[in-house]
């Protein structure tokens, strides 16, 4: 593959990972104040029952009550019932729009000065309603643009919001490629705008038998020389 002339990248489990804040134990000691008791062991079935019954907007709009269903249904697997299960699942969402409730991946800084030093556009695109201008300033990305479904109105896997980052960079889909850790979101919806090609990054080594997979973002570089 010639190399391209810009990347795309997700944010959430592609360049940063949820903090303590976000995590089990933050939902067993929230819910504690709201005289909830939640079991941290249920928690990671919990999670992935959440996703399976994941439904997103038919017209694949923004709608951030989608996420407080999600965790709604997190809580209560974890064993919340009742009206205050809501009131924890609102309070865990907000926490998700702030950058310091958050930690980078390791590879992530050394990465994009190396894609920087191949001469690179680089952007970011992600389904949220956190401010990225605040996630960029906060980590230090050296990022030339970047695209929430917040701002923008539509979630990936949109074509749209993958065409609108592409067009902050100046770039035609067929000289980009994208970057992120869902088959649905970021593969499937790079391949629908057009884009050159799509990595699935598999941290968790979920997808072995996936093509285009790299475990880590360190395999990127080479990945686009290939």
């Amino acid at each position: 593959m010639a190399r391209p002339l810009a990347v795309l990248l997700d944010v959430d489990f592609t360049l940063v990972m949820p903090g303590p804040e976000l995590g089990p134990e933050a939902y067993r000691s929230l819910a504690e104040t709201h005289g909830l008791q939640l079991e941290l062991e249920l928690y990671g079935d919990a999670r992935v029952a959440a996703i399976a019954d994941l439904e997103r907007h038919p017209e694949l709009d923004h709608d951030e009550e989608i996420w407080v269903r999600f965790t709604e249904d997190v809580v209560r697997g974890m064993g919340g019932e009742g009206p205050e299960v809501t009131t924890v699942a609102r309070e865990i969402v907000a926490r998700w729009e702030h950058a310091h409730h958050f930690e980078l991946y390791d590879d992530v800084i050394p990465v994009l000065a190396e894609l920087r030093a191949m001469g690179l556009k680089l952007g970011l695109v992600s389904n949220t309603s956190r401010d990225l201008g605040a996630v960029v300033r906060h980590f230090g990305l050296d990022v030339d643009a970047w695209v929430s479904s917040g701002s923008h109105g539509k979630v990936k896997p949109s074509p749209l919001i993958f065409a609108a980052a592409l067009e902050l960079l100046g770039v035609a889909a067929r000289d980009a490629v994208m970057v992120g850790d869902s088959i649905e979101d970021d593969i499937e919806g790079a391949e629908a705008a057009g884009m050159r090609a799509a990595f699935l990054l598999d941290r968790a080594g979920r997808f072995p038998e996936r093509p285009g997979r790299i475990e880590s973002l360190r395999e990127l570089p080479g990945a686009l020389e290939d």
